[in-house]
């Protein structure tokens, strides 16, 4: 049985490293403490270019000599031990499957932010019978609908460059997994107005899960 306890640990933002037995995949890693470096990633998967998503440094620090590189078009080169990923790519790593599936915006106000023609992306990852769902950053896009048994959809609600909190509720409600772990909102929002999205999100969702993050802030958008 998959324990998440055990398993997701959310460094802060859209970064995460995952747990799968005794592979360990980090997503967007940004801001990486020393201590979290200690952790080295045997696969980095990138969801698309911004600084805050794609750093260059932080993928470095968990590193090791054979991790290898999922990462979203405008970063690196493909080459060996580096995949571009769009939308539709799937592929297995260790017995993991990864898909990619499409993040961008459609509010008129974001559409510079993310564009769907930069063929940015989200990830599926599956393991051991469990679906993680990384939206990277979206808004509520129509591509939500088809996803299926998901078992965690990590979303942003920061609002701004990504869906806010009644965005990402409905979004939740649409992909329809079994649990809701919001991301990509505490630096946009603050102390007062991440708490408060906080308590909106589980006021109309049953099956949130706020994560603490496994280290203080090593940055600020301020």
């Amino acid at each position: 049985m998959y324990d998440i306890d055990k398993s997701l640990f959310w460094i802060g933002h859209a970064s995460f490293y995952l747990k799968c037995g005794d592979y360990t995949l980090f997503i967007d890693p940004f801001g990486i403490s020393a201590e979290v470096s200690r952790t080295k990633a045997d696969l980095i998967l990138v969801t698309h270019a911004h600084f805050d998503h794609f750093s260059k440094k932080d993928m470095g620090s968990v590193s090791k000599k054979d991790t290898e590189i999922i990462t979203s078009t405008q970063t690196l080169e493909e080459k060996k031990g580096i995949r571009i990923a769009r939308p539709g790519y799937n592929e297995y790593f260790h017995g993991v499957k990864i898909e990619a599936v499409p993040a961008y915006n459609v509010n008129r106000e974001r559409l510079g932010f993310h564009p769907k023609a930069n063929q940015w992306v989200g990830y599926v990852i599956e393991t051991d019978g469990t679906r993680i769902y990384h939206s990277g950053d979206t808004d509520l896009i129509p591509e939500m609908g088809n996803m299926a048994d998901i078992d965690y959809a990590l979303l942003p609600m920061g609002g701004t460059y990504t869906m806010d909190v009644d965005e990402a509720i409905k979004a939740a409600e649409v992909i329809g997994a079994k649990t809701v772990i919001p991301m990509h909102y505490k630096n946009l929002l603050g102390v007062e107005g991440s708490r408060k999205a906080e308590e909106k999100l589980k006021s109309k969702l049953k099956n949130v899960r706020v994560l603490k993050e496994v280290q203080e802030p090593t940055y600020s958008f301020k």
